[in-house]
């Protein structure tokens, strides 16, 4: 017996992983947000059991302006996730991704912006973990960059020079889904 699953069922499958995945990332943008405030105006022991328990006491005693760098980059990573899978659910919920015609200019806009905002990711962590290791030159005990959610710039920006070249492919699409609609 053979088991299909429809394009349909596919994306309302991706539908709630994506809604599963953007909750998370909210929940970690705002844990760090309030992280950040709470050691900064509150309590500065906060920073010895930062969000996920991540001990940023030895950075803090060091320098607080450049912990408030370190976290404002985690803060800006996690935030900038958290709009991508925001798009990405707003892009699937509105239903503006139509499969008997995929090539349209909303398709268009919302790949370069995913392009975009996946460069910026990429941008800001490849600073994070070069920021981390001058810290750590300098004698700043920090946790590892994968702790830190600062790796993996490389893939960041690699998918995001895809997705431009995919939107590229995309825009020569519409260009001829017009000129068929124009002969027909």
């Amino acid at each position: 017996m053979e088991f299909k699953i429809s394009a349909k069922q596919m994306l309302n499958v991706l539908k709630i992983m994506c809604w599963i995945i953007f909750i998370g990332l909210c929940v970690e943008a705002g844990g760090i947000l309030f992280n950040i405030a709470y050691t900064t105006f509150y309590n500065p022991i906060g920073a010895g059991f930062f969000w996920n328990q991540i001990d940023f006491s030895d950075l803090y005693q060091f320098d607080k302006g450049y912990f408030l760098v370190v976290t404002s980059i985690m803060s800006i990573i996690a935030i900038l996730k958290a709009i991508l899978f925001y798009l990405i659910v707003k892009m699937l919920h509105n239903k503006n991704l139509s499969l008997a015609k995929p090539f349209n200019l909303i398709v268009k806009k919302f790949i370069l912006i995913v392009a975009y905002i996946a460069i910026g990711i990429g941008f800001f962590s490849n600073y994070g973990v070069s920021y981390t290791e001058w810290l750590s030159q300098q004698g700043v005990k920090l946790p590892s960059i994968q702790i830190l959610k600062l790796g993996g710039a490389d893939v960041w920006l690699f998918m995001g020079v895809v997705l431009i070249v995919l939107a590229y492919v995309f825009k020569r699409g519409i260009e001829l889904q017009e000129e068929i609609d124009l002969t027909v």
